[in-house]
């Protein structure tokens, strides 16, 4: 995962060792209950490195506890690092808190091992459908965690550079085709002033893979998994569509247009003119827009013939399944649920807030501001990642997959392989029913 990319997933091999814990020891909801003592609710969040976001955390706890006597809310806070970890290894040891935040990706999974349970937020100040669809976490019908905000991925550009080589500047309502991109590539290379002409962050690791090239495989026609029981990756991973995809994906490193490996600092390189294009994400905008002003384009992602995508999710919040204070934990959620703190989560995280009410209360993001077209992006283009327990699992695969691809591996057999681990997986957890 890109090292400023901290709002994504905790890291892959946390995700996947928490599949494996939950194959081996199976559900944790039953036995005893833990996470509060009494009415003392135990809180724990992944920001303990995050100041800007941990602070709203203090001040949502802090404003519920001094507004009722029935409850009282504890924080601990963890590095995001290890977060999931520490999460898994409470989850074996039946010691989860009451109120934990997630991952959004994550949330299926967790609810499969019995690590989360269904939450009931009727009555919230913020009712569920006001909220981008990506910041609601769902699992068989049922809803398990909500957020305050979202990412969107999207491309940069210098307007004058698109300009000088007579390239299209996309928009939301017109984005490039694939031939449109290819050949605004084509041009860029050929004028000999970029190092690359496209930065798309392929040195980082994790879950920034899935997240930011699954939505360019769907975009193509295919995917992680068929959606449509997810029992099977076939035919979706490994059929015609997938395979023009990684066939793609690996023409923009034999024809120059992309480092197989990109440097650790892929929007420090945008901005210092190594590439004119960079895939990246709404959390760079400010920046670039300090940097660049007037000059930058924020451009829609690429229609590469099933219309443009971008990943959905990031981190939310809700209740474990072994909480022996299921009304207090459910009481400070309902009160989070209030519209000055998606604000000031937007605002400490530079994010997409998940309403529309909270936008309109943050500059740039109110209708027509300049990061508005994060939101619109998020409502019309996100695809949440696979709703599935395996989905730790298949993040894992398509992460080695995508690398083997991108340094010449053959694009069919890598596919298939990537099929026949995602199937053995599903299969031996008996497709994860239950």
């Amino acid at each position: 995962m890109r090292s400023n990319t901290r709002r994504l997933a905790a890291a892959s091999l946390a995700a996947v060792t928490a599949t494996a814990l939950l194959t081996a020891c199976g559900a944790t909801s039953s036995g005893q209950g833990s996470g509060a003592d009494g009415n003392t609710i135990t809180l724990w969040t992944h920001n303990a490195g995050n100041a800007g976001e941990y602070k709203v955390v203090q001040q949502i706890v802090k404003d519920f506890n001094a507004g009722q006597s029935t409850y009282k809310v504890k924080i601990q806070a963890f590095p995001q690092q290890s977060y999931n970890d520490s999460v898994v290894a409470a989850a074996s040891a039946k010691k989860l808190p009451c109120i934990l935040d997630s991952d959004g990706p994550n949330v299926p999974n967790w609810a499969w091992g019995g690590y989360l349970a269904p939450v009931d937020l009727s009555g919230s100040q913020v009712p569920l459908s006001d909220q981008l669809p990506s910041t609601v976490g769902t699992y068989q019908g049922k809803t398990y965690t909500f957020g305050y905000y979202d990412v969107a991925l999207t491309m940069f550009a210098r307007k004058s550079v698109l300009q000088a080589n007579s390239i299209r500047i996309p928009t939301i309502g017109k984005p490039w085709t694939k031939d449109e991109f290819d050949a605004a590539l084509a041009k860029l290379k050929a004028g000999g002033k970029f190092t690359y002409p496209l930065e798309m962050g392929t040195g980082g690791a994790g879950e920034w893979w899935p997240y930011a090239y699954s939505p360019q495989l769907q975009s193509f026609g295919g995917d992680l998994v068929d959606r449509s029981q997810y029992k099977t990756a076939d035919k979706a991973m490994n059929g015609p569509a997938a395979v023009a995809w990684g066939t793609w994906f690996r023409s923009l490193v034999t024809n120059g247009y992309m480092a197989q490996k990109s440097g650790a600092s892929p929007n420090n390189d945008f901005l210092n003119g190594k590439s004119a294009i960079e895939w990246d994400g709404s959390w760079d905008a400010a920046t670039n827009s300090a940097k660049l002003g007037s000059d930058l384009a924020v451009l829609p992602p690429v229609d590469f013939g099933k219309g443009p995508k971008i990943g959905g999710a990031s981190w939310q919040w809700g209740m474990s399944a072994t909480c022996s204070n299921k009304a207090g934990a459910q009481a400070y959620l309902k009160f989070s649920r209030q519209t000055k703190y998606f604000v000031d989560f937007a605002k400490a995280a530079g994010t997409i807030p998940a309403t529309a009410d909270a936008a309109a209360q943050i500059p740039g993001y109110q209708p027509g501001g300049p990061y508005d077209v994060f939101s619109q992006e998020a409502r019309k283009f996100a695809v949440v990642r696979p709703v599935t327990p395996a989905y730790p699992f298949i993040s894992s695969v398509f992460e080695k997959t995508a690398k083997d691809i991108l340094a010449g591996a053959d694009v069919q057999k890598s596919l298939d392989q990537a099929v026949q681990q995602i199937n053995s997986n599903l299969k031996t957890n008996r497709y994860y029913a239950g």
